[in-house]
């Protein structure tokens, strides 16, 4: 097959499952091509049956903005003409979708359009009602539309309400990016002592991440855990993070690591992570912190509860209940027994729903029945 792949070439979760998932095609022997604005982030070295094609966009004292979905349209129909792509895989429906069905027009070929949702664009552009027709259209007028969890189903029907089915295939990462492993000397080098247990927060630091109820926990659980925290990524809510940190006279328990692309060796360092968003498609940071052995916190937002098992692979708590949140930190910190236990079941459960090859060939499956084989 010959697929072309368009997503946001960013460290999101989106633009990490879209590269994945084009370049495990690819070693299956596909060809892919990637059409993005830049390359995208997990594509560190060159694989065979992967080209990468760059939408530049020009500014133009006509246009206010610069152009982008014009121009993405233009590039994508001239690949699809250029190399005879069957299949087109866009990810979100708004702008790429949109984007992908003018591609076809433009090429006049039939080429076939799977549409992916993410989040973003039902649980935060969904809600513009000048946005709803659009991604309605891009939704409809898709082959194939799927969504990386039941609850971005559910939510898309509800807001959107698309005569289209949706189907859910959950997100996956590469295992052998994520190691099982506990590394001390690393641990060591951030002067971690041994005795202290570590909590890990990967975010973008924006409002819907909720990063005051992870302060708040932390809090909580160091009063009674000798432990650390590791913040890392960046964004607007960090610094509001910072300044409630030093107000809880927490300063030294907290470590500020900002934007990390290998973040599998802070999960190697860690005991415990937590996602306490009030908003959560997925939670792709969940998946990778689990596949290397870290246990759980989540809220019940979204897709997060499809991901944790709460009770067996790790916990999940409402949105802002920060003391039941530290009950089970404290709880999970201080029982051995029962940390061991969960983890066990959570790397078997991820490995068995989550698994990378188990999720490609759910993709690949839907790729081979758009164009009837």
């Amino acid at each position: 097959m010959k697929i072309g792949i368009t997503c946001y070439p960013s460290m999101g979760g989106s633009g990490i499952v879209a590269t994945e998932l084009g370049l495990e095609m690819a070693k299956r022997g596909h060809e892919v091509h990637f059409i993005t604005s830049n390359m995208p982030f997990r594509m560190r070295e060159h694989v065979p049956n992967v080209t990468f094609h760059q939408v530049d966009v020009n500014q133009y004292s006509v246009f206010q903005y610069p152009p982008y979905d014009i121009t993405l349209s233009a590039k994508i129909a001239d690949i699809i003409n250029d190399y005879d792509l069957e299949i087109l895989h866009m990810h979100y429906a708004v702008p790429h979708a949109i984007c992908g069905i003018l591609a076809k027009q433009i090429s006049g070929k039939d080429v076939k359009i799977m549409t992916t949702l993410h989040g973003t664009d039902i649980t935060v552009l969904g809600y513009d009602t000048s946005l709803q027709s659009a991604i309605r259209f891009g939704i409809e007028n898709s082959d194939v539309v799927t969504s990386v969890s039941n609850s971005l189903k559910k939510e898309t029907y509800e807001i959107i309400n698309p005569d289209k089915e949706i189907k859910t295939i959950y997100n996956f990462v590469q295992e052998a990016n994520f190691p099982q492993a506990y590394n001390t000397s690393l641990r060591a080098s951030y002067g971690i002592e041994e005795d202290e247990k570590v909590v890990t927060f990967v975010s973008n630091f924006r409002k819907v991440k909720r990063v005051h109820d992870v302060v708040d926990t932390f809090y909580k659980l160091n009063q009674s855990v000798k432990s650390k925290l590791l913040l890392i990524g960046d964004g607007p809510e960090l610094q509001t993070a910072k300044e409630q940190i030093k107000q809880l006279k927490i300063e030294d328990q907290v470590l500020f690591l900002g934007k990390q692309d290998e973040v599998n060796i802070f999960y190697q360092m860690s005991d415990l992570t937590l996602l306490l968003s009030e908003k959560e498609s997925f939670g792709l940071v969940l998946l990778e912190a689990m596949l290397t052995g870290v246990v759980p916190i989540g809220s019940t937002a979204g897709g997060i509860k499809e991901v944790i098992k709460d009770g067996i692979t790790g916990y999940t708590v409402d949105v802002g209940d920060v003391d039941t949140a530290s009950k089970r930190a404290i709880e999970l910190l201080t029982n051995n027994e029962l940390y061991q236990k969960m983890q066990k079941a959570m790397i078997e459960d991820v490995n068995k729903r989550f698994a990378s090859k188990v999720i490609a060939d759910q993709y690949e499956n839907c790729y081979k029945e758009m164009l009837g084989e």
